[in-house]
């Protein structure tokens, strides 16, 4: 009787476990960016960058990105926003995260993932990122070099990407690399990733 009590409590703990981390994934799911070029959907990566992924989410579901702009664009590079307003006003953002490119399981900056923007100091990721428009393997990070952390992936909308990269460019006080056209997330949500192919455009 003993063995099958312990037995049946394993059970039930592992059950209780799996609908945790099931949850945790459903949580996550994918971000839709609204902007004006197309929708872009970014599945995230928990288990390579909880903290990256968890700071990102804050900012979409508190409405942070609404209104932002990809505000430096680098053909065959990267496309970078989520800190500057169409007349290139910083917003305020949360205190900075701990950097993640370090993790045993960390991802690539590979064509079509996203990561988070920095400073050159190490842990000063806040609300800006990235999506590579190639492989970027120079900003991984080896030997103790601190890299960019990359925390999810753009499943659809990559030819809006594409399109954004293409985007005519000049300089904005003291910033380059601004489109002359702005190019504006309308809105920045969550989705479940059943349903974020559907709202995919």
């Amino acid at each position: 009787m003993k063995q099958l009590r312990n037995w049946l409590l394993g059970s039930v703990a592992l059950v209780m476990t799996t609908l945790t981390l099931a949850g945790d994934d459903r949580e996550a799911g994918s971000v839709i960016l609204e902007t004006n070029k197309g929708n872009i959907v970014i599945q995230l990566t928990p288990d390579s960058a909880p903290i990256t992924v968890e700071n990102f989410l804050q900012y979409v579901k508190e409405g942070f990105y609404d209104g932002l702009v990809f505000h430096r664009v680098i053909d065959d590079f990267m496309i970078q926003g989520g800190g500057f307003t169409s007349d290139m006003n910083q917003k305020p953002t949360h205190d900075p995260i701990k950097n993640e490119s370090d993790l045993d399981d960390r991802l690539a900056n590979q064509r079509g993932s996203i990561a988070m923007a920095r400073t050159p100091l190490i842990n000063s990721a806040t609300s800006q990122f990235f999506i590579n428009l190639r492989d970027n393997n120079f900003l991984n990070g080896d030997q103790g070099r601190p890299g960019y952390t990359v925390f999810g992936q753009v499943v659809e909308g990559m030819d809006v990407v594409d399109t954004i990269a293409k985007t005519r460019t000049g300089s904005s006080g003291t910033h380059a690399n601004v489109p002359l056209d702005p190019v504006i997330i309308n809105k920045a949500y969550v989705v479940s990733s059943e349903s974020a192919e559907d709202n995919a455009s």
